[in-house]
């Protein structure tokens, strides 16, 4: 990465999370570009290969939304 001649570390707050956002926005205009790790790959093909599994199992995938909802509403604040 070539050096910058902007110190990041000395804008204020607010400047570095709104280029932080730029940047994420940049990266995700082409997610494809973004590459997965080997950790991150290998954890997609552990949570497909389940999913496949249960639909082969005829399983019902995630849960209702009311169940969700009902789930969050019970939570100690």
């Amino acid at each position: 990465m070539a050096n910058s001649s902007l110190k990041i570390e000395e804008l204020p707050l607010d400047e570095r999370l709104e280029l932080l956002e730029e940047l994420w926005e940049s990266l995700r205009q082409n997610p494809d570009n973004v590459p997965f790790t080997s950790a991150q790959q290998q954890e997609l093909d552990r949570r497909l290969d389940e999913l496949e599994s249960d639909l082969d199992r005829g399983e019902e995938l995630g849960i209702p939304w009311d169940m969700v909802l009902e789930q969050v509403r019970k939570r100690p604040r």
